[in-house]
C-alpha cells in the first residue's frame, strides 16, 4: 500500500488587533492598510507552499505613524523630489515646506493626514482625503484623491485618483512607494530584478537635470539580473509596451510582475546597500519634473489638471507559484 503525502493547509497568521489596520485578504494575500497613516499599507503577505510570506517589507507596530517606515505609501500630489521646495509654475513659485534632510520637499502632502475609508469590503477598501478644510497642506492648491486597494487570488491592484477642486489649475503627479524584500525567506539568493526601461536620467542630488538619457551600467535591469551590491536609486522611463517589471525569487520559484497604466511614465529603482529590501516605485512623474516641466523640458511625466479635472490610474502586483 503506497503512502500518499499530504500537506497541512495553510494557517493565516493571526489577525492583528489593532484599530489603526484594515485587514483585507484573499486566497492568496493578505494586506494591512493605515488609513491614519496617509493611506499606507503596513503589510502585504502572500501564501507559498502553504506559508505566508512578506513580500512586502513588514511594518513594525511602533512604525505605525511614520509613512516612511511602512511597506508602501502613496506619493501625492508629486512623486519624489522639489529641489529647495520651490515649486514653479506659469511665473509664478511658491515655497513649500522642506521635508527631507537634504531641503527638498519629498513625496508628496498627504502622508500626515487620516484618510476616510469610504468603501471596504473583505478584499478591498477605498480611501479618500480631500483637503478643502485641512490647515497645513504643502501644496499651493486644494485637491481631492483617492486610493483604492483590492485583491484577488493573485493580484493587488492598487488604484490612484487626484481630482482638482481649487478654482485655476495646477501641475500633478502621483505614485506610490512599495519596497520589497530581497529575500523571501532568510538566507537564500537575492531576487532576480527586470525593468524593461530603455532611458533614464542624469541626477543631481537624485533630482533630474535634463530629459532622459542612456541608462547608467548601476541601474541597467533590461535583462534579468540578481540586485546586486552596488547602490542604486534612478529614475527609469521608456518601458517597453506591454512589458511588466519582473521579480524572480529563485529558491521558492514565485515570479512577480509588476504592470502600471500608461500614466506610470517613469519607474524609481531603489537599492539600498545592507537592507533587506529594495524599492521599485511606479510614478507618473520624474524627481524634479515640476522644475523641468516648467522649463519645458519633454517627457516629464507631469500633467496639468483644471478646475473639475480628475486623473486616474491603476498598478497591479501579480504572482505566480501561490498556493
Amino acid at each position: 500500500m503506497t503512502a500518499t503525502a499530504t500537506r497541512a493547509p495553510a494557517v493565516r497568521p493571526p489577525v492583528i488587533d489593532d484599530p489603526r489596520v484594515v485587514t483585507l485578504r484573499s486566497a492568496g494575500w493578505e494586506l494591512g492598510v493605515l488609513p491614519a497613516t496617509g493611506a499606507s499599507i503596513a503589510f502585504g503577505r502572500i501564501l507559498v507552499d502553504g506559508r505566508w510570506l512578506d513580500l512586502l517589507r513588514p511594518t513594525r507596530p511602533s512604525g505605525y505613524g511614520r509613512p516612511e517606515k511602512c511597506a508602501s505609501f502613496p506619493l501625492v500630489p508629486w512623486s519624489n523630489r522639489i529641489r529647495d521646495g520651490l515649486l514653479t509654475f506659469r511665473g509664478r513659485t511658491w515655497q513649500l515646506a522642506r521635508t527631507a534632510a537634504d531641503a527638498t520637499a519629498i513625496h508628496g502632502a498627504v502622508l500626515q493626514y487620516d484618510w476616510c475609508v469610504v468603501g471596504l469590503t473583505e478584499s478591498g477598501v477605498d480611501l479618500e482625503l480631500d483637503t478643502t478644510d485641512l490647515t497645513g497642506v504643502n501644496f499651493p492648491w486644494r485637491f481631492r484623491s483617492r486610493i483604492s486597494y483590492a485583491l484577488t487570488d493573485r493580484f493587488l491592484a492598487v488604484t490612484t485618483t487626484l481630482e482638482n477642486i481649487d478654482s485655476e489649475p495646477f501641475p500633478a503627479g502621483f505614485g506610490h512607494h512599495p519596497y520589497f524584500q530581497r529575500r523571501l525567506l532568510p538566507g537564500r539568493p537575492d531576487a532576480v530584478l527586470q525593468v524593461p526601461a530603455e532611458r533614464a536620467y542624469a541626477l543631481d542630488r537624485a533630482i533630474a537635470v535634463g530629459p532622459a538619457g542612456d541608462v547608467p551600467v548601476r541601474a541597467d535591469y533590461r535583462s534579468p539580473r540578481p540586485l546586486g551590491s552596488a547602490f542604486v536609486d534612478d529614475v527609469l522611463t521608456a518601458r517597453r509596451p506591454g512589458e511588466p517589471v519582473r521579480i524572480h525569487y529563485p529558491e521558492q520559484g514565485v515570479d512577480v510582475r509588476l504592470d502600471a497604466g500608461d500614466a506610470f511614465e517613469h519607474v524609481v529603482v531603489y537599492v539600498p546597500r545592507g537592507r533587506s529590501y529594495f524599492a521599485v516605485e511606479p510614478v507618473t512623474n520624474v524627481n524634479g519634473g515640476f522644475a523641468l516641466h516648467d522649463a519645458g523640458v519633454a517627457g516629464t511625466g507631469v500633467f496639468v489638471l483644471e478646475p473639475g479635472e480628475s486623473r486616474s490610474a491603476t498598478f497591479t502586483i501579480g504572482v505566480d507559484g501561490l498556493g
